[in-house]
């Protein structure tokens, strides 16, 4: 398609730093930080200065970080970028915990604290007492520590490579094989991978250690017993408890896992196999070849852009501004870091989206996912402050995946074809109900990791495998490869490099159907309920994020059951659909 121009939003101006002023270390940047901390405050109008000052403060300082996370992990070989990186957490990062410890002390402390507009600042002032509560100076040096563990984990998973039919492929790449029609060829892939990860467990596994270590000397110096409790703190997680996510995982169990069982059920007879192993899950049953939706990342870009057009005008020129700023970096390559992820920039007010595109129609989720992040994002433009744009996972996964679910009204732009678009519909509700129980078996195990933190590799191991057993389909046969499976969830980059970030995709998820639902109903409401939400960002708890939404922040049993009906039955519609037109090929 023809690009256009289209205007960018502002990039946030500077009041209190200088325009051309830019971050080489701290002695250069401590002045202002010192100025802040130092400013008396005898009126609302100069305590509400202070917070848009600290905060145009903060957006400078993110910026300068998102920016360097961005150069290591679209190119974990750089080792100037890794340099800066590290130069940034190890002899700049650690000086500004104290600094906003004092900031947060000052406005908490301040009289003029409750006459700033509750209705946008309660959310705020709420985050800033917890963080005063569980701030100890001592745990600056453990976080530069896990820092730069964290960072290891990117370079390990980064350069891991294998070599199918005599080419060397990233495990992203690797992971098409699973689409082959040829049974032996997928074993091939499943196998390289498996020995591939094999060679660096013992790496990980230490790696690992090391973390679960200095987190729970965070918990301690933090007076909390764990490290779950700490991180529930921590991550501002005032709308639920850890034991309402123990029985969420049980909901889980007990209304999603039989669904996930029948789903591979039928996989398999599709298949016509006797046994579904590992590597036999993702591939198409149907006699036709594997969907791609695209050629190479300008056609997935083109395509994206029509279908968030399609749903929403503005939707796509967002995209489309991001490219144009070269905010997008898609495809899949040696020495890229593995995953994807879509960051906000706090001064230049476009976000930046990275993925590992190979050409798959889970490309596409990945792409409309992270795109609807980056709506977030823009939506969030006009709020005052950055704390006002940083809304809690539980929301911010419930603008992606709800993306996910709307935009699939619109995918024939990848899928013109009847017959290819049912079969991506098909596979993205079955990767909804097959997903709850691992996220559930994710974060189950993580309570478990973080509650017992002297475990040895062995436990660890067979905690993971009573989860698989609790959570998983009996369906998937793993003999023979029973070692790499006691290992795979040094896959989830969540474990290292953002724990306990994992439940709220499952939380999310649900909402993301409601609002499916709601959007098959009646499209306009629930695009203006979706939009008003986002809007939001975090000047409201959750609960009313999800409300304004038109949906419920619920994951009770009854409620899971609900939606898990709802899906189930347009799952079937689609099945029956698909078996007419295979009948009717025959005929």
């Amino acid at each position: 398609m023809d690009s256009v121009f289209i205007k960018a939003p502002a990039r946030k101006q500077r009041r209190f730093l200088p325009t051309d002023y830019r971050i080489t270390d701290w002695q250069s940047l401590q002045p202002y930080y010192n100025e802040l901390v130092e400013r008396p405050l005898n009126s609302i109008n100069e305590l509400h200065q202070l917070v848009l000052d600290q905060d145009e403060l903060d957006c400078m300082v993110g910026e300068y970080a998102r920016r360097l996370n961005i150069s290591i992990t679209c190119d974990t070989t750089n080792k100037e970028a890794q340099g800066e990186y590290e130069n940034f957490l190890k002899n700049i990062n650690p000086h500004l915990s104290p600094y906003y410890n004092q900031l947060g002390q000052k406005i908490l402390s301040s009289p003029f604290a409750t006459y700033l507009p509750q209705d946008k600042y309660a959310v705020y002032l709420r985050s800033v007492k917890k963080s005063q509560e569980i701030y100890r100076p001592e745990n600056i040096p453990l976080f530069v520590e896990i820092g730069l563990k964290q960072n290891q984990y990117s370079n390990i998973t980064g350069g891991m490579m294998v070599y199918l039919n005599g080419q060397e492929e990233t495990l992203q790449q690797a992971h098409r094989h699973f689409n082959n029609l040829d049974s032996k060829k997928r074993q091939a892939a499943f196998e390289a991978i498996a020995e591939c990860r094999l060679a660096s467990k013992d790496k990980l596994n230490e790696l690992f250690d090391e973390l679960i270590t200095l987190r729970h000397q965070c918990a301690l110096n933090a007076d909390y017993a764990n490290f779950r409790d700490y991180k529930f703190a921590s991550m501002g997680r005032f709308d639920y408890t850890p034991d309402d996510c123990i029985r969420f995982h049980e909901a889980i169990a007990q209304e999603i896992v039989p669904l996930a069982g029948k789903i591979l059920e039928r996989h398999k007879q599709a298949l016509k196999l006797t046994v579904l192993r590992p590597w036999d899950k993702d591939v198409d049953p149907s006699e036709n070849s594997h969907l791609l939706p695209f050629q190479n990342t300008t056609e997935l870009i083109e395509k994206s852009m029509k279908c968030l057009r399609d749903v929403k005008t503005e939707f796509g020129d967002y995209l489309e501004i991001m490219h144009q700023m070269g905010h997008l970096d898609l495809d899949s390559r040696k020495g890229k870091a593995p995953g994807g992820y879509n960051t906000s920039l706090p001064e230049t007010n476009v976000p930046f989206i990275f993925m590992n595109a190979v050409g798959l129609a889970q490309d596409i989720r990945t792409m409309l996912h992270e795109a609807g992040h980056a709506i977030h994002a823009f939506l969030e433009t006009d709020l005052e402050i950055s704390a006002f744009k940083s809304p809690p996972s539980e929301v911010t996964e419930l603008a992606s995946m709800s993306m996910e679910l709307i935009s699939m009204e619109h995918w024939s732009v990848f899928f013109p074809n009847t017959e290819e678009l049912r079969r991506a519909k098909i596979k993205q509700l079955e990767k909804i109900i097959l997903s709850l129980p691992s996220l559930a078996i994710g974060d189950s195990f993580q309570h478990w990791v973080y509650l017992h933190p002297q475990h040895t590799h062995a436990q660890r191991a067979e905690a993971w495998q009573g989860l698989m057993k609790r959570f998983s389909s009996a369906v998937i046969d793993w003999s023979g490869y029973e070692e790499y499976q006691n290992v795979s969830w040094q896959q989830v980059l969540h474990f290292y490099l953002v724990p306990f970030y994992y439940i709220e995709y499952a939380m999310a998820q649900l909402g993301a159907i409601a609002i499916w639902k709601a959007y098959r109903e009646n499209p306009q409401q629930a695009l203006q309920n979706y939009t008003n939400a986002l809007k939001l960002g975090y000047t409201r708890p959750i609960g009313e994020i999800y409300t304004t939404a038109g949906i419920r922040f619920d994951f009770s049993q009854e409620y899971v059951r609900e939606l898990a009906q709802f899906l189930m039955a347009e799952l079937e519609d689609l099945y029956l659909q698909n078996d007419q037109a295979a009948q009717a090929r025959k005929n």
